[in-house]
C-alpha cells in the first residue's frame, strides 16, 4: 500500500516507511513475532532508513553540479577578431564558429587578430570587451 503512495505521491519518505513495513511482515513471517515485535521493528527500521537516507538525498539535491551549456557556456571565453568590431558591428571567430559581435563600450574598436573577451551573448551576437 506505500509502495503505492509512494508511486502517486513520489514522497521517498514513503518507500522507508515500505521497508520499515516489509521488515515488521519478516519479523512475523520468519521469526514469529508478536504485534509488538512487529510494530517496534517497523518503528524502529522506518526512522533509521528517514535519519540516515533523507540528509544524504537532501544534500545530493542541494549540491547538484551545475552543467552550463549552449550560449551560457561561451560567456567568459576568449575570440580572436576576424572583422572589425566596434559599437555597430563586426565578426569573431569564437569556439571554432564566426559569430558577429559588437563592443561592449561604444568608444572602444577591436582591429582585427586581437584577442577580446565574450561577456554576453544577445541572440546570435556576442557582446565583447
Amino acid at each position: 500500500m506505500l509502495g503505492i503512495a509512494l508511486v502517486v505521491t513520489a514522497m521517498p519518505e514513503l518507500a522507508m516507511l515500505a521497508v520499515g513495513a516489509v521488515a515488521a511482515a519478516t519479523v512475523s513471517g520468519f521469526f514469529g513475532g508478536g504485534a509488538v515485535a512487529q510494530v517496534v521493528t517497523f518503528v524502529v527500521v522506518s526512522t533509521a532508513l528517514i535519519a540516515v537516507v533523507r540528509p544524504i538525498a537532501t544534500r545530493h539535491r542541494t549540491q547538484r553540479p551545475e552543467l552550463v551549456t549552449g550560449v551560457d557556456a561561451l560567456k567568459g571565453r576568449t575570440a580572436v577578431v576576424l572583422e572589425r568590431v566596434d559599437a555597430s558591428g563586426g565578426r569573431i571567430k569564437l569556439a571554432g564558429e564566426v559569430w558577429s559581435a559588437r563592443a561592449l563600450d561604444t568608444g572602444t574598436a577591436y582591429e582585427v587578430g586581437q584577442e577580446v573577451d565574450v561577456v554576453d551573448i544577445e541572440g546570435a551576437t556576442a557582446i565583447i570587451m
